[in-house]
């Protein structure tokens, strides 16, 4: 019987450490995933910016790697991750070759780990090897089944770079839709949703994709967009080759360019718009809706809406941010009636807000279409 109650209590006391260890091992491990989620919060829009990111909050997150550093835990996959982030962080501060040597070192010390796999893309430079390389690790993640959502972001980066739109697009779908977290969909929807506007571009003119990239275009660019790419200006030039700087001068001459962008104006100003000129969303309405009214050899759409909502003593907008009595209520109500521009939140209009390139091109194939 002392035997027996001897043995129970060994048993009872064995079973109580091993519980508390592994509740102490499971809470370490909780707060360290707890750790890398804040850091992965942090370095996720850095790198998503690009060659926009900011000095400020490389430090900070530098920071927050050096302190996780001096508490750094025994567990190796914890570790692996920390240093596997901190050399993604590296690429960010331009210290490749010590970005190298960390990608060696979290794999010595987890091999594997997902943020080290990524970094490992990252520093390929050729974005077809990138691709080469996602793809493999693709294929090994759908039997581990980790990764596959931060893959596919970076499938979607490598995809945009070689123009292959419509697959990026899908390839952002898919991480998205991964259970990732939310950190990835606020920094790449961007980045998706220009994939996705460019999916039916690939077969646009060299010339024309840097200006599809950027988040503002000029008066340059909408030209040279409309010149390369469609057939909208034969009006103007009757298929003759006509110099961008000519036909930025006889649009303006031909009120298809406005002297001001200002929607509040009542008079337009004896300055003149210049070539170098951001294009705001109401200065692309005024465009695109007078090269609509020439295309479609209807000039009565320049005043289709002010006869039926700005005549009369009480004039009205139906879009809250466009007053009744603008020279661009006209156009401005025919995108928005024609779709070629949505209203952002529903009801404004946002019409100092820039255009891109992206956005121009695809209303532009539609008119030409």
């Amino acid at each position: 019987m002392k035997y027996w109650l001897c043995s129970l209590l060994i048993a009872f006391l064995f079973s109580s450490c091993v519980s508390s260890r592994d509740i102490l091992v499971d809470n370490q491990r909780s707060q360290s995933e707890q750790k890398i989620a804040e850091l992965e919060k942090a370095i996720v829009p850095l790198e998503a910016l690009g060659v926009n990111r900011r000095q400020n909050e490389i430090t900070s997150a530098r920071q927050m790697i050096s302190g996780m550093e001096r508490e750094a835990s025994a567990d190796a996959y914890f570790s692996g991750k920390l240093i596997a982030w901190s050399g993604r962080l590296a690429i960010l501060e331009g210290r490749y070759s010590e970005a190298v040597r960390l990608h060696r070192q979290s794999n010595s010390v987890s091999p594997g780990n997902v943020p080290a796999v990524i970094l490992g893309v990252r520093l390929e430079g050729d974005p077809q090897k990138r691709l080469e390389i996602i793809e493999r690790e693709l294929a090994l993640t759908g039997q581990r089944g980790s990764g596959i959502g931060e893959l596919n972001i970076e499938r979607g980066r490598a995809l945009i770079e070689l123009n292959r739109f419509a697959e990026a697009a899908g390839a952002f779908d898919i991480a998205f839709s991964s259970g990732l977290e939310k950190v990835y969909s606020d920094s790449y929807t961007a980045d998706r949703n220009r994939a996705w506007e460019l999916r039916n571009t690939s077969d646009i003119a060299s010339g024309s994709l840097d200006l599809l990239g950027r988040e503002t275009i000029s008066w340059s660019g909408c030209i040279a967009l409309v010149k390369n790419e469609t057939q909208l200006f034969r009006f103007i030039t009757g298929g003759r080759n006509i110099s961008d700087s000519e036909l930025f001068t006889r649009l303006v001459d031909r009120a298809f360019i406005p002297f001001s962008q200002d929607i509040t104006i009542s008079e337009w100003p004896n300055t003149r718009p210049r070539p170098d000129d951001a294009v705001t969303r109401a200065g692309a309405a005024w465009f695109i809706w007078h090269l609509y009214a020439e295309a479609r050899a209807d000039r009565g759409l320049l005043s289709r809406y002010s006869a039926r909502y700005a005549a009369g003593a009480n004039p009205r907008s139906p879009i809250a941010d466009v007053p009744p009595l603008s020279p661009f209520f006209d156009v401005i109500l025919g995108c928005v009636e024609t779709e070629f521009f949505a209203l952002p939140d529903g009801r404004n209009f946002r019409p100092s807000q820039p255009v891109r390139g992206a956005e121009l091109l695809s209303i532009i194939k539609r008119i030409d279409n």
